[in-house]
């Protein structure tokens, strides 16, 4: 069941992310985004990762995809008309690449064998990828350039805003 699963939600990952590169409106390929998130956190607890599983929701599902959007919907991404696009051949090209790469790992993946691959569920017993321990280190070790980080994510929410304002201003 739990092998069903996984390829199930990889699907939709997939398809999801597919989905963000395919899709002509800015609003629906930041949707697919979110839903391809999503799918990747079902992945994580599958994987037996259910801290990871929540930051994956509440850090990139929840508040950065919500800055995403914010930003989009500031921008007005319905008004603009569809643009032509004139550099076809890139498309073709990285058709050719994507190719070329799955031909490179396809061997890779086949190989691969799940029922040797290492577990590791002492690590979490000894307090090693604890909730806990990773908030001691964040906050405590690296708790600069956590502020930083928001600082700077508030910089360019307000530039945004800036930019915004401007472009309408006849």
């Amino acid at each position: 069941m739990e092998t069903v699963l996984f390829y199930l939600f990889g699907g939709i990952a997939l398809l999801a992310a597919i989905s963000v590169v395919v899709q002509r409106r800015v609003f629906y390929s930041a949707v697919s985004l979110i839903v391809c998130l999503c799918a990747v956190a079902v992945l994580y607890l599958i994987l037996e990762a259910p801290f990871i599983a929540a930051v994956q929701i509440v850090v990139y599902a929840g508040a950065i995809m919500v800055l995403f959007l914010f930003v989009i919907m500031l921008l007005d991404p319905f008004s603009a008309g569809i643009l032509k696009d004139k550099k076809k051949y890139l498309g073709y090209l990285a058709i050719l690449f994507g190719i070329i790469l799955f031909t490179l790992l396809f061997p890779l993946l086949r190989s691969y064998n799940a029922a040797k691959a290492p577990r590791t569920p002492g690590l979490v017993a000894n307090g090693i990828g604890s909730a806990e321990r990773i908030g001691q280190i964040l906050f405590k070790e690296y708790l600069l350039p956590f502020e930083v980080t928001s600082v700077l994510i508030l910089v360019a929410i307000i530039g945004v805003v800036v930019l915004a304002k401007r472009q309408r201003q006849p």
